[in-house]
This record gives C-alpha cells, sequence and structure tokens, in this order.
C-alpha cells in the first residue's frame, strides 16, 4: 500500500470512526456489573455508534459491530492503570483500552466454555502480543464501498462483503485479532459448515447427552464477524445484570 493510499485510507478511517447521534437497539448495562462480571477470555460485543459500525451492522444483518477481547487489570507493567481489554481500532490500530471506553454503549459478553485459568491467559497473551500492529485498512475501503449510500445488497451476499482484507499478519480488524487468539489454543468459533444430525438414525429419536462433534472445521478467521461470537454454539451469553443478583422484587413499577 503506497503513501497516497495510506494517506487516503487514514482519512477515510478517521470519517468513519466519527460518532452519530443514533439510538441503540437496548440501553447499556450498569458500568459496576459489567466491571464485576468480566473475566479474562471474555469476549466483549459493542453496538457502536459511528458511521462504519453502520455499515458493520448493516452487512452482517446484526446489532453487534465491534467485539474487545477482556484481558484482565493490570495485565502490563506499561499499560494505562485502567486498562483491561484489547481491541482493533480503525485509526489506532490494535490497542489496550478500558471499559471506559464503551460505558454508554449497549454491550454483550460472550464467555468460551470450559477453558482452564491458564488457557485463558494464553488466549488474553495472545491479543496482547498484538497490541501496535495495524488496522487492515483494505477493510474500511472495502466498507466504504457499500456505505455510500448503502447499497440494496441481497442478504445472502452481504457477510462475504466482509470477508476482504489484505491478508498482512501485520494487521487486523476487531474480529480477526480475538479469533486468532482463540486459534492459539484451537478453540473453536464457528464451523465452516455447519452439520446438521439425522434424527431418524437414532431409534429412541434423542440425541446422547454428551454427544461432541467428533471434527471441526473452522471458518477462516478471516471471515468472522463479532456476530459469529453472539451466535456460535460454543461460547455462553452472560449478562451483567443477572449475575450480579437480579431480584424482581426489589423493582419499584410506575404507572
Amino acid at each position: 500500500m503506497n503513501r497516497v493510499t495510506r494517506s487516503i485510507g487514514k482519512w477515510l478511517a478517521t470519517y468513519l470512526s466519527q460518532e452519530l447521534d443514533i439510538n441503540g437497539t437496548a440501553p447499556p448495562s450498569n458500568p459496576l456489573h459489567l466491571q464485576a462480571t468480566l473475566r479474562p477470555g471474555d469476549v466483549l460485543l459493542v453496538e457502536g455508534n459511528t458511521r462504519i459500525s453502520g455499515a458493520i451492522k448493516y452487512l452482517t444483518q446484526s446489532t453487534w459491530s465491534h467485539a474487545a477481547l477482556y484481558v484482565g487489570m493490570n495485565f502490563s507493567v506499561n499499560a494505562p492503570e485502567d486498562h483491561c481489554l484489547v481491541d482493533a481500532d480503525t485509526v489506532n490500530g490494535v490497542r489496550s483500552t478500558g471499559l471506559d471506553r464503551f460505558i454508554n454503549l449497549h454491550t454483550r459478553i460472550c464467555r468460551p466454555i470450559g477453558l482452564s485459568q491458564q488457557e485463558c491467559t494464553v488466549v488474553a497473551q495472545a491479543a496482547i502480543d498484538k497490541i501496535g500492529y495495524q488496522y487492515d485498512l483494505r477493510n474500511v475501503f472495502d466498507l466504504a464501498r457499500y456505505l455510500f449510500p448503502t447499497p440494496p445488497v441481497p442478504t445472502r451476499f452481504r457477510r462475504q462483503l466482509l470477508s476482504l482484507g489484505s491478508g498482512d499478519p501485520t494487521r487486523a480488524i476487531c474480529s480477526t485479532l480475538i479469533a486468532q487468539a482463540f486459534e492459539s489454543i484451537h478453540y473453536p468459533i464457528i464451523a465452516l459448515e455447519p452439520k446438521t444430525t439425522d434424527l431418524s438414525a437414532n431409534e429412541n429419536n434423542f440425541l446422547p447427552q454428551q454427544f461432541q462433534p467428533q471434527k471441526f472445521k473452522p471458518k477462516h478467521h478471516s471471515l468472522l464477524t463479532p456476530r459469529d461470537f453472539d451466535v456460535s454454539p460454543y461460547f455462553a451469553i452472560i449478562k451483567p445484570t443477572v449475575e450480579c443478583g437480579f431480584d424482581f422484587h426489589n423493582l419499584e413499577w410506575v404507572e
């Protein structure tokens, strides 16, 4: 990518990252509940409010436009005190950031199942090691083509539009960064070809309690989007309000 292209890409990334005055589909979580609930290895999905967020949500037909990996507080002596997340930003590239950046946005916690503390550390460190990498500006160009104006792209083709990118290992987008971190321990996210189970083959018409697929063919990390962590069968959806002891008896209803 030559100097002119990089300059245009930087300008475009800055323009697309500008915030818009739009309402989210749900209110943000209580920040204290969110902070108390997150664990290293959790994926925090974000309903963004920028121009580029609108393009991603349209193309993926999803609420979620951004993803960050929770790596824990004080993960490095060089990191600011309140930084606990690693993500890929269009302007600043792969960086560490704090929860305050997403405090006013609708979020969702996706938690991988069955990871040991050591495996969570490996996933977190894989993302931390990429801090300083550049954002894949090729992806920004591709998004911009379908944003001005938003085109009538058939649903079945929209997600394919996000599979484009430079392929440069020193560049990343938010979902690619996190997917590669989980690949470091061979943790599944989404299969390339979902397989159905033939219930008629089971004479009792039910699946074995401990049924597990024998083989997993992963979708390439460059094809993954924030939405995939939400719909993945291998991540639990964690709701901070519930985790922090929600009791409907304490609600005061206002007529």
